[in-house]
């Protein structure tokens, strides 16, 4: 175990009789990271966060958290631990406040700060069978953040909040990654990875697809990029200029419109020489690829690259789809 790792993952295994959920699966969080698990339901992700708790004993395979052994030493590990799991419950006629009592140790959080950071201040005398699906998530994440645990695990934290509590929610899971608590989140929203995570794991199948930053995983499974534009004048020769720019794949003329084919990096390309040949259409629009086209292409296994879509000669460009 490296010795700014969090969480060492080797040779993952669990099966349910036949069916093999977590497939010998390798993980590393670094002290301080914000990790993402994402993948379709089914892909052994929550399976994977609870052997990493100790929550379910694995089939085979190694794990360190924090130094502890979760399947043999949990006891020792769960005082440094907090979490939100997808399945978490109390009791119905706990009340808000005896919760949060009740979860508190002697190194807690002031309690009302967090019931008022998320909303739940009015909510303090509560039933908890009285919560509403939103108000059970925010209070589910107010205790796993009331110890100041190193190592926080949340498993769909935003599921069922609306715009504005979501928003607070990102806030403090961006506190936590400011002041060094070390995040692992399951999550099947793209745009929550993309904000919140320093790092990427794509499950599928009980396996680890790949992983990278938000960054490298468009760069390597969604990096087309398009540009579509009418030229201010009619020009002969501005295609053939867009088609020798760097990142530039191919060039379509239908009519008077113009698209470019590429990857990011030429977006800027055809920017400045619009500017520099006079040419600033009023009709511009690129399309830019994200993290959730990259998802959709690792996780459906028919990535689009350059090598796939086009390939150039020179500096002219032939072909097109193939």
């Amino acid at each position: 175990m490296n010795e700014t790792d969090v969480i060492t993952v080797r040779g993952l295994y669990k099966a349910y009789r036949t069916r093999v959920v977590v497939d010998r699966l390798d993980l590393d969080v670094r002290a301080g990271e914000i990790v993402g698990l994402v993948g379709a339901n089914g892909a052994g992700k929550t399976t994977t966060v609870e052997c990493i708790q100790g929550l379910r004993r694995p089939d085979g395979g190694t794990l360190r958290v924090l130094g502890y052994d979760p399947a043999t030493q949990a006891a020792l590990l769960r005082p440094h631990l907090g979490s939100q799991l997808q399945d978490s419950a109390l009791p119905d006629r706990i009340r808000v406040a005896e919760a949060v009592d009740l979860f508190a140790t002697r190194r807690a959080r002031d309690g009302d700060e967090l019931l008022d950071r998320f909303g739940l201040a009015e909510r303090r005398k509560s039933a908890f069978s009285s919560l509403s699906g939103g108000e059970r998530q925010r209070l589910f994440l107010v205790l796993a953040l009331l110890n100041r645990p190193r190592l926080v695990i949340l498993d769909e934290l935003t599921q069922g909040l609306d715009p504005a509590a979501r928003r607070n929610v990102w806030a403090a899971v961006r506190q936590l990654h400011t002041a060094g608590t070390t995040v692992l989140l399951v999550t099947h929203e793209t745009d929550e990875a993309e904000a919140l995570c320093d790092r990427i794991v794509v499950m599928r199948a009980g396996r680890v697809l790949d992983a990278g930053t938000p960054a490298e995983l468009v760069n390597r499974h969604a990096c087309r990029a398009t540009v579509r534009f009418t030229p201010v004048e009619p020009s002969s020769v501005l295609p053939q200029l867009l088609g020798r720019l760097e990142g530039v794949w191919a060039v379509e003329r239908e009519g008077e419109q113009i698209t470019v084919h590429g990857d990011r990096r030429m977006i800027a390309y055809v920017g400045a020489v619009l500017v520099q040949c006079g040419q600033v259409p009023s009709d511009l629009g690129a399309q830019v690829p994200n993290l959730g086209d990259a998802l959709l292409s690792l996780l459906s296994g028919s990535p689009v690259t350059p090598v796939d879509s086009y390939r150039r000669t020179g500096n002219e460009l032939v072909g097109g789809p193939r």
